[in-house]
């Protein structure tokens, strides 16, 4: 089988030590997530703590794209992560990344520096007394502003791929991660907040999001908040129409 592994030139002295954990990957019971498509476990080496994300087996045909058309998820993950960190933009630092090929793409592993952090975007919109929940929209809104002004299209900006550190003064990082869907473009208006849609926004945190979204960009407020309003609404719509569909055909 032939394989392709490759570590961030930050890390080549710890190659053989990171190609052992990926070797004995199945054996490591240290799971973070058992989802599935994907699964991530944790490793030590050397005082620090690192995340191996194995991505989901793909089929005979996506095999073969992935290995002669398109970038597999593994090596997208890391690429973009170096992309994202050389923008200033937060991620966990990318380590490395394994593909196995025999014919097609066989398995995908993406390792990065695990990051302590203390809560998720999830929270802000699971419970509104959240505390200090408007400050972090603002600055969640800035956050977002900054990945459309360095031309980033996160298409699963969703949220529970934004991990939050709070730094405990008044300042909020921002943190993306499952980062192999994403496109470097120019974002006009109207796909700034599309963009935004798939954050499962509340009135009042639309509310909040699109004044400081307005004040950066030089929009209204009115013409944000309804654009910011109908891509969310659409969204949801469409989501939840889907969950309808599918517990009738369950019913049935």
């Amino acid at each position: 089988m032939k394989e392709n592994f490759t570590v961030h030139s930050d890390y080549q002295s710890m190659a053989s030590d990171l190609k052992k954990s990926l070797d004995g990957f199945a054996q490591n019971p240290d799971y973070v997530v058992k989802g599935e498509r994907n699964v991530i476990k944790k490793i030590e080496l050397q005082n620090s703590v690192y995340n191996i994300k194995k991505f989901k087996t793909p089929s005979f045909f996506q095999g073969l794209v992935y290995r002669f058309l398109r970038k597999s998820k593994a090596k997208r993950s890391f690429e973009y992560a170096k992309k994202l960190i050389e923008l200033q933009i937060g991620t966990p630092f990318p380590v490395a990344f394994l593909e196995r090929f025999s014919g097609g793409l066989k398995e995908s592993f993406y390792i990065s520096k695990h990051l302590e952090y203390d809560f998720d975007f999830r929270v802000l919109n699971h419970n509104p007394l959240f505390p200090h929940r408007n400050e972090i929209l603002r600055q969640a809104a800035g956050f977002s502003y900054q990945l459309h002004e360095n031309g980033i299209n996160f298409l699963d900006h969703s949220p529970g791929n934004t991990l939050i550190v709070d730094q405990k003064n008044g300042v909020f990082d921002f943190y993306l991660i499952d980062l192999n869907r994403m496109r470097f473009e120019s974002l006009d208006f109207n796909t700034r907040m599309r963009n935004l849609r798939r954050l499962w926004l509340s009135k009042t945190m639309i509310k909040v999001m699109s004044k400081e979204y307005a004040a950066r960009y030089g929009k209204t407020y009115e013409e944000t908040h309804a654009l910011m309003t109908k891509h969310s609404r659409a969204f949801q719509k469409k989501v939840n129409s889907k969950k309808l569909r599918r517990r009738r055909k369950s019913k049935n």
